[in-house]
């Protein structure tokens, strides 16, 4: 029994050495490129180090991704896309809302619980009950009707019942933000 166990081994050795043996390279070359190689070998050159070249580095610039998203270019009302620069100067109001770091109004929707529709305003700084406030009366006239809100003052988010966001995004803009 231990015999045939060391007839297999023995024999699952030499598989894999005659699969894992490396052939000689060198028997495939050509003899002339061999004899270039010790021709420019024995030349004498030497390694002189690292060249560094910084004109060809503008090519290896545009590989890169930017770190940030570039600042957008001044223009006057919304552009190609819909997009609308914010106010030169920001509205005379007791909150603030910054926008995205891709320079959109944060109103969001959220769909929970497959039924639950809420829009969600970010980013809010300074009085967000004021805010609430007139998000509440700009949707009551909208609507008619009184829509529940809830206001977080630690993620400084407001939440809204149903989907509102491209009225909101559009109130937003109006307001300067």
């Amino acid at each position: 029994m231990s015999l045939s166990f060391i007839h297999r081994s023995a024999m699952l050795c030499r598989g894999f050495r005659a699969s894992f043996n490396l052939y000689d390279h060198t028997a495939r070359i050509p003899n002339t490129t061999i004899r270039l190689r010790t021709l420019c070998s024995s030349a004498g050159e030497t390694n002189t180090g690292i060249l560094q070249s910084t004109e060809e580095y503008k090519f290896v610039e545009r590989l890169i991704p930017p770190s940030r998203v570039p600042i957008p270019p001044k223009h006057d009302g919304p552009s190609p896309s819909g997009w609308t620069p914010p106010s030169e100067v920001p509205p005379a109001l007791p909150y603030m809302i910054r926008r995205s770091r891709m320079h959109n109004v944060p109103v969001y929707t959220d769909l929970t619980h497959g039924s639950r529709k809420t829009t969600l305003v970010r980013k809010v700084e300074g009085d967000i009950w004021a805010l609430e406030k007139d998000v509440k009366e700009y949707l009551q006239q909208l609507t008619g009707k009184d829509l529940p809100t809830q206001v977080n003052e630690v993620t400084m988010t407001l939440r809204v019942k149903g989907h509102f966001d491209t009225e909101l995004k559009e109130w937003l803009v109006k307001k300067g933000f």
